[in-house]
């Protein structure tokens, strides 16, 4: 059958309901946490939530865009767009601004760009493309797959951002296995990867050093690398059970609680809504999650199905990650939280990972292209 092109009225009649919703809500909650974060880090009541929500609208236009392309017309691109993403990535390590101590940002007219968070996206294509065309069965492939892939893991590390390069390796990683890579092949990698892990500490920073360290025990540096985390951790303990209501949190309107906005967004939204608020935020997430894999088993399609392991891995890391390090429960790795924390690049990013993912999702009840 041809493959013919998608109708707006075909989406809302065939997409999928419930993952719109959640990531809607999701939304809606992080504006709410902007909102009341910034009150600490700006005297300009409710400058960040407005930018938040117009970058909000930027993304949805980016979202329909996207899912009436297809990833099957993206894929033909999929190489292009990657060495795009590398040229942009090299910029940044040319004349790059420095934030928080990785050269990480591009500077836009009044925009601010993090090429890290469009070359997840970039990555997602190519790895999809890449092994679905040269499946990883040999190790010639494997490595291959691994050599390219290994580009903008490498110009990630040494800007450095340490969170977003795990993130990369674990797209890799997982794309791999759902490309049929054999298992022999897999367990070298780990392997591998685990005996590198202390010859890795040598070429971190000392601030990413000091992380690790307070991670095991804060106390270690109360006033320093260990403050974030104490902070943190008490800004959710304090939530209880129903927390302390909107706009009512004092960890963040009293200054104690560091880069509320954007890295402990959700210690600001539990400090507030506490347990069950917290855990509303989690079963959103758990939806979004079921319904990305959920899309990935319909698909037919060994390029969708590596396409989604790989997104779904992107997602999935940070989610955990930024709610377990604002729990203290994970090293500080500054990874922002989808949907909830400030941030364009960000939001712009995982907005057009699910717009792919929807796309996938369509290409399994009709075959749109």
């Amino acid at each position: 059958m041809d493959d013919k092109k998608l109708t707006f009225k075909e989406f809302w009649e065939h997409a999928d309901t419930l993952l719109l919703v959640s990531v809607v809500m999701l939304f809606v909650l992080g504006v709410l946490s902007i909102y009341s974060a910034e009150m600490s880090v700006s005297r300009r009541s409710g400058g960040f939530a407005l930018r938040q929500i117009v970058w909000g609208l930027i993304s949805s236009g980016v979202f329909f865009v996207v899912v009436k392309i297809g990833y099957r017309r993206l894929l033909r691109w999929a190489y292009p767009i990657y060495w795009l993403s590398i040229v942009l990535l090299l910029i940044v390590l040319l004349m790059g601004l420095t934030v928080k101590g990785a050269q990480s940002w591009l500077s836009v007219g009044p925009l601010r760009l993090q090429p890290a968070e469009v070359g997840k996206i970039a990555l997602a294509l190519v790895l999809s493309k890449h092994l679905c065309r040269y499946p990883p069965t040999t190790a010639s492939r494997y490595i291959g797959g691994l050599g390219i892939a290994a580009i903008s893991g490498l110009l990630i590390f040494v800007q450095p951002d340490l969170g977003s390069t795990i993130v990369y390796g674990l797209m890799v990683f997982v794309s791999l296995i759902v490309a049929g890579a054999p298992k022999r092949y897999t367990l070298t990698l780990s392997g591998v990867g685990m005996m590198l892990l202390p010859v890795g500490c040598f070429f971190l920073k000392e601030y990413q050093k000091k992380r690790l360290l307070v991670f095991i025990n804060p106390a270690l540096d109360p006033l320093g690398a260990g403050y974030n985390v104490i902070q943190s951790r008490i800004a959710v303990g304090s939530g209880g059970l129903l927390g302390k209501g909107f706009l009512q949190g004092l960890q963040s309107k009293l200054r104690f609680l560091p880069e509320p906005h954007t890295d402990f967004i959700f210690s600001v939204y539990a400090e507030e809504f506490g347990f069950v608020g917290a855990l509303l935020v989690i079963t959103l997430f758990c939806l979004v999650f079921w319904k990305i894999i959920d899309a990935g088993l319909r698909c037919k399609d060994i390029r969708g199905k590596v396409l989604v392991a790989a997104l779904s891995a992107w997602i999935w890391f940070q989610v955990v990650e930024s709610i377990g390090m604002s729990m203290g429960l994970l090293p500080v790795t500054g990874l922002p939280l989808p949907f909830l924390s400030y941030g364009g690049s960000s939001l712009l990013a995982v907005t057009v990972a699910v717009a792919l993912v929807v796309s996938v999702y369509l290409s399994t009840i009709k075959d749109y292209e």
